[in-house]
């Protein structure tokens, strides 16, 4: 309770005493009783409240989240200047004063009657640039410019909320709104949307003595028949990937195949060629051991091999007469 509260206050008890002491008076005087006394009372209450009331007229407490445009009846209606936090002075009966909060306000507009100032639905619907309806929760905040307080009185009085701020605000997010497609609006070009509504809003806002402090696009919401189809989208979508997934799954198994059965062919070639190489090799080293063997191959190694092949039990060989002679093996004696 402020100064000018208690004066008020204060004012009112002065004239229900005053009243009280009056009526008093009156019984006494109607008795031929002596009511001098109170009659004076209830004189003295009268002027103190008569005082008090038009001090309590004449005073005027500002908080210090407002601003008072004081309203007078010599021209122009209004005084030039709105009247900053404090205590102060209007001429009673001629003037009074209309406090506005400079503080900052809120106004919703939801699809959920809670959420809003009004009852039921408010939510924004808008049309795409393909000509598709979202519905769109939006949320602005914002105050009454501090220096303009007296213009706002002029122009729009306490009707700002609802002449100003919420037809601007719907106008602005229409205007942007249509100038993307739905997928847009819901990702890729979000935030640049809401920058375009920002600027125009702002500017708006600010021709009519208010300042925008921030925009919030809370929700983006699609009419049935359009979700209904993105649904069906969305489940065409997983079933082409669920597809194009088995093709590559199965793909990918026709390649491992491959790669497997090349690989078999591969060892088998490999196999083979060093099988072949391998009997290249071996016939190579025989036919060089037969060559070998063939040079070392004279005619007395043959005798001598054909000896050692004869019975293990001959000691001497008589052979014909002139032919070769043969020396006796190894512990033989040569015959007298």
């Amino acid at each position: 309770m402020n100064v000018v509260d208690v004066i008020r206050t204060l004012a009112g008890f002065a004239w229900l005493a005053a009243i009280g002491i009056g009526v008093l008076a009156a019984v006494r005087a109607s008795r031929h009783q002596t009511a001098k006394g109170s009659s004076s009372s209830a004189l003295i209450l009268v002027v103190i409240a008569a005082l008090l009331t038009v001090l309590g007229s004449g005073l005027v407490y500002v908080e210090s989240n407002e601003r008072g445009v004081v309203k007078t009846v010599r021209a122009g209606g209004v005084r030039s200047e709105a009247l900053e936090p404090g205590l102060h002075w209007i001429l009673p009966v001629v003037e009074q004063v209309v406090t506005y909060p400079i503080s900052n306000q809120t106004y919703t507009m939801s699809f959920l009657p809670e959420q809003g100032p009004d009852s039921g639905e408010d939510s924004i619907r808008a049309r795409t640039k393909d000509g598709q309806e979202v519905i769109i929760d939006a949320t602005v905040i914002y105050r009454i410019d501090p220096s303009k307080v007296v213009q706002l009185h002029i122009a729009w009085q306490n009707d700002y909320e609802s002449g100003v701020v919420r037809p601007e605000v719907r106008g602005a997010i229409r205007d942007a709104v249509s100038q993307y497609g739905v997928e847009e609006v819901v990702s890729t070009k979000r935030e640049e949307m809401i920058q375009i509504i920002n600027a125009q809003l702002s500017a708006s806002l600010s021709k009519n003595h208010l300042e925008l402090l921030d925009f919030i696009l809370r929700d983006i919401h699609f009419s049935e028949e359009y979700a209904a189809a993105v649904e069906q989208k969305q489940i065409a979508e997983q079933q082409a990937q669920q597809a194009a997934f088995v093709v590559e799954q199965k793909k990918q198994e026709a390649e491992q195949a491959r790669q497997e059965a090349q690989g078999q062919a591969d060892a088998a070639v490999i196999a083979a060629k060093g099988a072949a190489e391998a009997r290249i090799i071996q016939a190579q080293a025989e036919a060089e051991a037969n060559q070998l063997l063939a040079e070392s191959l004279t005619p007395e190694l043959l005798q001598y091999q054909y000896i050692l092949k004869l019975a293990p039990g001959v000691q001497t060989i008589f052979i014909p007469t002139g032919n070769q002679f043969i020396l006796p093996l190894p512990g033989s004696q040569t015959p007298q």
